[in-house]
């Protein structure tokens, strides 16, 4: 089976060559394929993926994900390599792949199994899966499920989790290591309770319009021996799409629910957080993967992102996507803590004047800097000298940059293993000497979402992205994003904050405050204690937000900070919601 390699390129700039980057950015930059299905394209091909796991195996991870025919593995959780492998399913092997893979680990040996409803899929085993070595463990797996996870207990145990429905709960049953065979019946584990938890709710607004909420994707993680059972809900092509977790002290047992989502992201530029997985770096720090929403050209085109988590002193579960789609480093031998991997380089062209070389009919230029994955701007080509040029309307101090495809008239389906795209990048601080920032003319690789840390900050007010050659279609981008400082002034702390939490609803709130004249945006932390405001909503260009994510059994606090290109205000003294 052939090997294909996907690493990402780091040049920083034309005078100080290559250098090892210490920060990402999500969504994270893989060579995501094309979704396979020709009627899941019917406004324009496009990539997909979502339902991730990563492991990490012999101190190195693996990650695998929906139809990508085959997974990756990474050193650092920087560079992904791309393996590819047909995990096909009997009855389907034209195009399709492992849809939902749980992967477990039982001592030396990676366990890969994809969702179905029969016992025709094949259980599949590793122990040098970087190589490509796979076999089958058992040809037809007895117990089927959807969106299944492996775990094995401290004791040797081994468990499977699955479940995927607006009816039914999450199941769990114990299986025999040896043979896999299931010991005794499935249990029920959990279900959705929208009638208490408001952000399980179906719908964009979380109104439960047109359909029950769904409950899917679980994953479980033991903790001080306690287990944290997570789940994805409630639907995936909204930007509440968040992973729940429930506790328990048995891994069969009774769980309760934590009040506030795991990971939820409801603003910014990549929202969406559900259908994901937990896992430790090699400094046994936390770490969450899971599913970005997209869902332009289809309601499953989905994107991938990863977020700091761990456990506080309480061991309450928590997963911070505050920031979450802008720069924050990589793991080091620093212990996460809340807040803690955040690089502090802040976005400087949030809706600042974009100058285009050509524009395809309503693909207007600023859909490229408004901070939202959905909309793009696109050249009418994807010929060679097609530009974009953001104005950071200040000399700023830049650090990185990270470009956003977008997926304009592409022609392909389903994974492309040769493909590549090329642009230049110039910097400038008058709009009239130009340097070149980063030079990709002769990258050969796929980055569909690519970020580019600088090795050195540069001073710029203009910077300019020329293409040069695309895989496939016009020359699009869905966010031209340029991180840094700005040299000037913070934002001011906001003021008059008020929650305003409804009598006839108590999962829902209206929140407001005075608008701060220098910023573009505001982060509302909540939770349901004053030292555990862990989930965050960003919130641009309004100064009043309507909340319905809330227990209606629990009081509430909240706080809230201003942002600009500069950084961010003083948080206001916490505010108790009853």
């Amino acid at each position: 089976m052939k090997t294909l390699f996907f690493t990402i390129v780091i040049i920083a700039s034309a005078l100080s060559g290559n250098a090892q980057q210490k920060t990402y950015c999500n969504p994270i930059n893989i060579d995501y394929g094309y979704t396979p299905i020709p009627n899941f394209s019917e406004w324009g091909k496009h990539r997909a993926t979502a339902d991730p796991v990563i492991v990490n195996y012999k101190n190195e991870y693996y990650l695998f994900s929906t139809n990508q025919w085959g997974y990756w593995w990474s050193k650092d959780m920087l560079n992904w390599n791309f393996i590819s492998k047909r995990f096909l399913r009997p009855w389907n092997q034209g195009y399709d792949e492992l849809c939902a893979p749980a992967v477990g680990i039982i001592g030396d040996t990676m366990l890969v199994f994809g969702s179905t409803y029969t016992s025709k899929f094949t259980l599949w085993m590793s122990t040098n899966p970087k190589a490509n070595e796979w076999k089958p463990l058992v040809d037809s797996f007895e117990i089927g499920g959807w969106d299944p996870a492996f775990f094995t207990d401290d004791d040797g145990k081994l468990y499977m989790y699955n479940g995927s429905s607006n009816q039914y709960p999450l199941y769990g049953i114990e299986l025999n290591r040896k043979t896999f065979k299931p010991i005794g019946t499935r249990k029920e584990m959990i279900k959705l309770q929208d009638w208490r938890f408001g952000w399980q709710r179906f719908g964009e607004h979380m109104d439960n319009t047109f359909l029950d909420p769904f409950i899917e994707g679980s994953w479980m993680t033991k903790h001080n021996g306690k287990y944290y059972l997570q789940y994805g809900a409630p639907g995936t092509e909204f930007s509440g799409y968040a992973d729940g977790v429930a506790v328990s002290k048995e891994p069969l047992g009774f769980f309760d629910n934590q009040s506030d989502p795991l990971s939820m992201k409801l603003g910014g530029f990549a929202r969406g957080a559900g259908h994901g997985s937990t896992f430790t770096d090699n400094n046994n720090n936390y770490w969450h993967i899971s599913t970005i929403m997209l869902s332009v050209k289809n309601n499953f085109e989905r994107r991938l992102g990863i977020w700091p988590a761990g456990f506080d002193k309480d061991d309450v579960m928590w997963c911070n996507t505050a920031f979450g789609d802008y720069p924050h480093y990589i793991p080091s031998a620093v212990k996460n803590e809340y807040g803690s991997g955040f690089a502090n380089w802040y976005l400087l062209n949030y809706k600042k004047p974009i100058t285009v070389s050509s524009t395809l009919g309503g693909f207007h230029a600023n859909n490229a800097n408004d901070e939202d994955l959905k909309t793009y701007w696109s050249a009418a080509s994807g010929n060679a000298g097609e530009f974009i040029q953001t104005d950071l309307g200040n000399v700023s101090t830049v650090n990185a940059v990270q470009i956003n495809y977008a997926d304009q008239d592409a022609e392909f389906l389903g994974k492309q293993s040769n493909i590549y795209h090329q642009y230049k990048m110039y910097y400038s601080v008058d709009g009239k000497k130009w340097t070149v920032l980063i030079d990709k003319s002769a990258n050969k690789t796929d980055v569909p979402h690519d970020y580019v840390e600088l090795q050195n900050p540069i001073q710029a007010r203009f910077i300019k992205m020329e293409n040069v050659h695309m895989p496939t279609g016009k020359f699009a981008i869905s966010g031209l994003r340029v991180f840094g400082n700005g040299n000037g002034t913070k934002p001011d702390a906001p003021k008059q904050f008020i929650v305003l939490r409804t009598e006839k609803d108590k999962r829902s709130a209206w929140i407001k405050w005075s608008p701060v004249q220098n910023a573009f945006a505001y982060n509302i932390y909540y939770g349901t204690a004053p030292d555990k405001l862990y989930s965050c909503i960003m919130v641009m260009d309004n100064n009043e937000y309507w909340f319905k994510g809330m227990d209606l059994e629990k009081p509430y606090y909240f706080t809230i900070e201003a942002i600009n290109e500069n950084g961010v205000s003083e948080k206001l003294k916490t505010v108790k919601a009853e």
